[in-house]
């Protein structure tokens, strides 16, 4: 928590001024007990009309003068709060941002989203609430007490005993609750997965019928965050009766012992009346303290959630090298990937997902990569941008080792279109410029007609200009595909990725495809993953995996002869017969 505290550094005045302000409410609200002790020694005792109008005038202004500081208090604290606020959500996106996929994966989106938007305005009415009432409210119960003695000293001791078992009770509630606050946050994270993967994958649970079973484990999921929510907050609900019990108990003493002094002459009416007030002003404050402690103890688990997912170092560090250096002198002739017994583990895996990967890709060359389901297709390439380091082994992309690159520098020469098609809300021509943000109309043409995406775009109302929704709902799986492609190819990258990307795609329209890519004038080095032989039989070299190591490399006449693992592939989507018809 204490790491966040220095977004407040920009609102030193405004975290100044609030608590100022409201310790000076505060002060005035002091003098208010002895300003009534007064009306009732001197103004009705004697029946001193003006003398009784006049405090009144006084209470008035005391009144006016507290509000104007409370207001202003208020300002200066909204101001503050809500500047932090930005300020940590500003720092934890960008930490976020800086995340690789393997903490990305490790951490899970459901649990930064709760950091992102609960966690973080919990933090912040935490630290507006603390601004006005942490210092007020001791201010008061202190000043209270003091004021007490200066009405009367046996009397005030029973100040110096109440003060100190509130305080017992308090504290000790506000430690035993906080770490039950960060137990509901996380049953918390665990409700928000749940109602993330039903939103996501609702056509799915739909599909095999089992909205029953998905409502149930929602229901066991929200009971589990419904009764820590409860059992905390009977917790938290003991402070304000046994506060009220307290100071009750002590007013009770307080009369009595009072009405025994004023009996005998030792103390006025007023000066009672005085001390009750006190006593009721201390009881106010400390409802108002129990309440903030609880706010405070939230935020402080919040905060703390927050400072872990800041301490997290991504274990990737970005070199310093540009593509343009590494190309110069004789490193512009070196291969344009090259993989050197690369193994790639996953954190938290128990094995290698792949192990022994050695080839070369020359530039310009196409480079398919095919296998079983599993068989580290996805990992292979992902390793190419550097969405993951290697275990072991070294990754060179133009004769340089990958870890010297600057990863941004390094990516912008890459093209790189997933598995999944994520296309975001806005028009296609938005979205294309999200490969090149100052593509020109006739680039993002170009991009579209290779992508074979212009014979669909054309037909939308507005063209370049059609509006996506959310995740692309309004658009095919295949319209999708072609839409991401497009968004690659736009950068004219040095590497082109498709990994399963054209999934969605008849054949004709895979065929063309690839065509328009082997005909672009960058001639770009070209790594297809897919799951059919026919789209990646034509290529240089074939990468044939199973299980995370390399069964086989060659042309596609070569792996048929020597390959086993390619045999079976490729005769699984081409009977023998028609093989040798072709």
């Amino acid at each position: 928590m204490r790491s966040l505290l220095v977004h407040l550094k920009n609102y030193k005045k405004e975290s100044v001024c609030a608590p100022l302000f409201k310790m000076l409410e505060a002060l005035f609200e002091l003098f208010v007990p002895l300003v009534m002790a007064a009306v009732i020694d001197v103004g009705i005792a004697q029946k001193d009309r003006p003398y009784i109008i006049k405090m009144c005038f006084v209470l008035v202004a005391l009144g006016l003068i507290g509000l104007v500081c409370s207001i202003t208090a208020q300002y200066f604290a909204a101001k503050a709060a809500s500047g932090f606020g930005t300020g940590v959500r500003h720092a934890l996106f960008e930490h976020i941002q800086k995340f690789t996929f393997s903490e990305m994966d490790t951490i899970g989106s459901s649990t930064l989203i709760t950091r992102m938007t609960s966690d973080i305005n919990q933090v912040q009415s935490g630290v507006n609430l603390v601004l006005r009432l942490f210092l007020r409210s001791p201010f008061i119960v202190f000043g209270a007490m003091i004021m007490a003695f200066t009405v009367d000293v046996k009397a005030a001791l029973i100040f110096v005993v109440t003060i100190p078992v509130l305080s017992v009770i308090v504290f000790g509630i506000m430690l035993i609750t906080m770490p039950l606050y960060k137990k509901v946050q996380a049953d918390l994270d665990n409700v928000l997965l749940m109602t993330r993967e039903n939103l996501t994958g609702v056509r799915v649970i739909r599909a095999f019928n089992k909205e029953k079973d998905e409502r149930r484990r929602f229901e066991e999921g929200n009971q589990i965050l419904t009764d820590a929510q409860k059992f905390v907050g009977r917790i938290s609900g003991l402070m304000n009766p046994l506060t009220y019990a307290v100071v009750n108990g002590a007013i009770i003493v307080l009369i009595y012992a009072g009405a025994i002094r004023v009996n005998v002459g030792d103390l006025s009416q007023g000066e009672v009346v005085a001390l009750i007030n006190y006593m009721s002003q201390i009881l106010t404050e400390l409802v108002k303290l129990a309440n903030l402690i609880i706010t405070v103890t939230k935020a402080i688990a919040c905060g703390n959630r927050i400072g872990a997912v800041l301490e997290i170092r991504p274990d990737m560090e970005s070199g310093n090298l540009k593509w343009e250096d590494a190309e110069k002198g004789e490193k512009r002739f070196a291969p344009a990937v090259e993989f050197d017994q690369v193994s790639l583990r996953y954190k938290g895996a128990a094995a290698d997902s792949l192990s022994g990967i050695s080839f070369r890709a020359e530039r310009g060359q196409t480079i398919g990569i095919i296998g079983g389901t599993g068989s580290g297709k996805s990992s292979l390439v992902n390793m190419i941008p550097r969405f993951y380091d290697a275990a072991s082994g070294t990754v060179k992309i133009c004769g340089r080792d990958i870890r010297e690159y600057d990863i941004d520098d390094l990516r912008s020469h890459v093209g790189m279109v997933l598995q999944k098609a994520v296309l975001f809300k806005g028009t296609i021509a938005e979205n294309i410029r999200w490969g090149k943000e100052d593509a020109t109309d006739d680039e993002i043409m170009e991009a579209l007609e290779i992508s074979q995406a212009k014979e669909f775009v054309d037909t939308k109302e507005g063209g370049t200009d059609f509006l996506i929704e959310q995740g692309g709902r309004n658009l095919s799986g295949g319209q999708k595909q072609r839409l991401t492609i497009a968004r690659a190819l736009v950068r004219k990258p040095e590497i082109l990725i498709l990994d399963d990307s054209a999934s969605a795609l008849d054949f004709a329209t895979d065929a063309k495809l690839r065509g328009a890519i082997r005909g672009m004038k960058e001639n770009p080095t070209v790594f297809i993953v897919s799951q059919r032989a026919s789209s990646i039989q034509y290529a240089d070299q074939i990468i044939v995996l199973d299980d995370g190591q390399m069964a086989g490399i060659g042309t596609h006449d070569e792996l048929l002869e020597n390959c086993p693992a390619y045999q079976e592939i490729y005769y699984s989507q081409f009977p023998k017969e028609a093989a040798s018809n072709e």
